[in-house]
């Protein structure tokens, strides 16, 4: 499975008032590993960064002058993100600059050539409704470095919210590889052959008491990452 972890900036927040993608980043998973492969590009464009983009970002029109524009660099980003999901946080924002920016060269917008697009916001607010969920507090609550980040900028934030996905979509792999299910739906697997286990008899190996200290440890990162809602410890507790 490939995914892409996507981030912009911009020079202000809206589109119809002319503003641009000026940053882009785009970070690699692949089965749920950075595979360490990326595209960071900067943007010239024809306007000045709104001063509160600037106060978040810092990228100046002068540090621009000498960058490609958008439409050099575009068919290397279509091709880096062809046929992978996308994971943005706050999806719609992003995804609307991106897809203006295709639209003034004539291309179709970006979900015609990604397999899905994922707003990580919105995991976050059905993992933790009515708590704040930027990136900066979703690193807070998850433990995740972020002590480089003075300013935005999107490939820090795309790494960053690299490690946010990770840890909001612990446990939720599917049980089944796509190989056992490939295997499964294979004709040849139709014929049925009857075994006799009621003469087997089971080895039972128990736990030792490191890896029993080691099981309790991962449930308890597993616990803490969903702010105590995980189904076995409600179990666990004592009912009055």
């Amino acid at each position: 499975m490939r995914q892409i972890i996507m981030d912009t900036e911009t020079t202000g927040l809206s589109v119809a008032e002319g503003d641009r993608v000026i940053e882009l980043a785009c970070v690699e998973l692949q089965n749920r590993q950075l595979t360490g492969r990326h595209l960071h590009y900067y943007f010239k464009v024809d306007r000045d960064s709104h001063p509160d983009a600037l106060r978040v970002h810092g990228i100046t029109r002068e540090f621009l002058s000498d960058k490609p524009r958008f439409d050099e660099c575009v068919e290397q980003f279509l091709d880096f993100v062809r046929d992978a999901e996308i994971i943005i946080h706050n999806a719609a924002f992003d995804v609307g600059f991106l897809d203006n920016e295709l639209k003034l060269l004539g291309k179709p917008a970006l979900s015609t050539y990604v397999s899905a697009i994922t707003d990580s916001l919105l995991l976050a607010r059905e993992a933790f409704p009515g708590k704040r969920n930027s990136l900066d507090a979703l690193c807070d609550r998850f433990e995740i470095d972020k002590s480089n980040r003075t300013l935005h900028g999107a490939l820090l934030d795309s790494e960053l919210l690299a490690q946010v996905y990770l840890h909001l979509t612990r446990g939720q792999n599917a049980l089944l590889t796509e190989d056992t299910v490939q295997e499964q739906d294979s004709p040849e697997q139709d014929s049925q052959v009857r075994v006799d286990f009621s003469q087997l008899q089971l080895l039972v190996l128990n736990a030792s008491e490191r890896e029993l200290a080691e099981h309790e440890a991962v449930l308890q990162g597993i616990d803490k990452d969903s702010d105590g809602k995980t189904v076995w410890r409600q179990a666990q507790a004592p009912v009055h």
